[in-house]
């Protein structure tokens, strides 16, 4: 039986990460073409700081609070196998979930300023960009409610092992944004607004496709407003906690977007390619694991098999372990290569690179972590308690906030202090969750001195000697495009080949016997 479901459990994550993988490759052409479009320049600063208004609220009301909270209660819906019961239900959360972001869309329309000046405040105080930035987050807003109910759906799929589709979805609105940049932006007068209603279009085209899919599986909600439905009511009590614990990251990068708003030109940026890369990683393997490991948890009955429980949620911190040293040591090291390679190019100059590179290098730091989190949080949204990781999300946020303001700008590091504030506010994250699991009898304490802790420090300690020792051979910033690829595609598949080779010799068996 347990090797049944890890079996199931590698398919599905396998699934996963190859979609989010191909989205990413996509979410990296189409970052491509936004800052060759634009550079690192006011427009695109507001792009990317009004983006993040919607993409923030979606984090925190679909893929992050919503979800956390639905597929543990849906699990249990689909125990029951009671069909009547589950339709209503779905129908019922269709309707408070449709009702609540419509008001919320509606309310955001008619008070965008006011967003404009709590969310970039030093757009505010600037007239041009305050009402650039208004124009296009009232034309962008309207993607949160496409989106979230396109995460509804997700949620649902997820719930029926279907992780295909949701996974798939995000390469739509990459491929929006490219047409948008590369086809619409020349026949605007102003190219960010090309770029603003193809974010909208592809919440359009992501929903449409989600309603074609739920139709098949029989799952399509008929929105009812039901509001005392008990499957609502603990919906409701579940999700106002997630909201914080399910967002920590999303919470302190918005952080980061005020305190980068208040820094000189170029910096929401700057800090917005460092975060691209570093989400590489986290969709490919972090956020691909959490989305198998919630629903694959939330099945287990913990009174009945613990030890199944404590075994996959092993699985999953030894999964990203194992590949965020490494991705931590490649982000760092390379920093300048990637980003040189990936974005210098049209208005992006060398000195843009430069920045990105010092807030990648700190970001890098904390990517372990962040990937820990999304393992970690699903072990207790499974169990139903929502309240342990908003605490210690309150936590982070109040330690983010101070961090930012301390480094950024009493020290004087600028965006750089951004970047290490919410890598040292992660880590403090990660080493109390891991704590409170240990005291709950879901981790358990193993010698430090083990073949896993090996086969993944010697190899990376290689890994750091090779692209030290290489980085003398290349100046990126001497080499033109191909010699760019070229090079950071030798040190690339070098440093693949030395970890992975020497991995598997330590442990001496395949990654699917390791993982077990």
């Amino acid at each position: 039986m347990a090797s049944v479901k890890s079996n199931k459990l590698l398919k599905a994550l396998t699934q996963v990460s190859a979609w989010t993988g191909l989205s990413r490759v996509f979410g990296l052409i189409r970052d491509i073409a936004t800052t060759s479009l634009l550079g690192a320049s006011v427009f695109h600063d507001i792009f990317v700081v009004t983006l993040k208004i919607p993409n923030l609220f979606r984090r925190f009301f679909a893929e992050g609070a919503f979800n956390q909270a639905f597929i543990p209660i849906y699990s249990d819906y689909q125990k029951s196998e009671n069909e009547k019961d589950i339709y209503n239900f779905l129908n019922a959360l269709a309707g408070s979930f449709l009702s609540v972001l419509f008001f919320f869309t509606l309310i955001v329309l008619l008070i965008a300023p006011i967003f404009i000046f709590i969310f970039a405040p030093g757009f505010y105080f600037d007239d041009f960009k305050k009402d650039l930035a208004v124009d296009i987050l009232r034309i962008m807003f309207p993607y949160l409610a496409l989106i979230s109910l396109v995460a509804f759906s997700s949620g649902i799929q997820n719930s029926h092992d279907r992780f295909s589709l949701p996974a798939f979805t995000p390469l739509i609105f990459n491929i929006s944004l490219i047409i948008a940049a590369v086809y619409l932006a020349p026949k605007f007068s102003v190219p960010v607004f090309a770029l603003a209603w193809g974010v909208l279009a592809a919440g359009f085209m992501q929903l449409l496709i989600h309603i074609i899919a739920l139709k098949k599986i029989n799952r399509l909600p008929k929105p009812t407003l039901n509001w005392s439905h008990p499957g609502l009511k603990k919906f409701i009590t579940l999700v106002f906690p997630a909201i914080l614990a399910g967002g920590i990251i999303q919470i302190n990068l918005l952080i980061d977007t005020i305190f980068a708003s208040l820094l000189q030109t170029g910096s929401p940026t700057w800090l917005y390619v460092s975060d691209r890369l570093i989400q590489f990683p986290m969709g490919l393997f972090a956020i691909a694991i959490g989305t198998v490991l919630l629903p694959t948890l939330s099945k287990i009955d913990i009174t009945q098999n613990k030890n199944l429980f404590i075994s996959e949620l092993q699985k999953g911190q030894r999964f990203v372990l194992f590949i965020g040293l490494p991705s931590f040591i490649g982000l760092y090291l390379c920093s300048v290569d990637l980003i040189s390679t990936i974005f210098l190019r049209g208005e992006f100059s060398s000195y843009d690179v430069q920045q990105s590179s010092l807030s990648l290098m700190a970001f890098s730091i904390g990517l372990p972590f962040f990937m820990l989190m999304k393992v970690l949080t699903p072990a207790f949204f499974a169990r139903k308690d929502s309240k342990t990781p908003m605490y210690v999300a309150l936590l982070s946020l109040v330690l983010n906030a101070f961090l930012n303001y301390l480094l950024a700008f009493e020290l004087g590091l600028g965006h750089i202090g951004i970047a290490v504030g919410s890598s040292i506010a992660a880590v403090i994250s990660v080493v109390i969750l891991e704590v409170i699991l240990v005291k709950d009898g879901l981790i358990n304490l193993i010698n430090p001195f083990n073949k896993f802790n090996f086969s993944i420090l010697i190899p990376s300690i290689l890994v750091i000697i090779f692209l030290n020792y290489s980085s003398q051979f290349f100046d990126f910033f001497d080499l033109n495009q191909t010699e760019r690829v070229l090079a950071l595609l030798f040190k690339v598949t070098i440093s693949i080949f030395i970890y992975f080779i020497i991995s598997r010799i330590i442990r001496g068996y395949s990654f699917k016997e390791f993982l077990n």
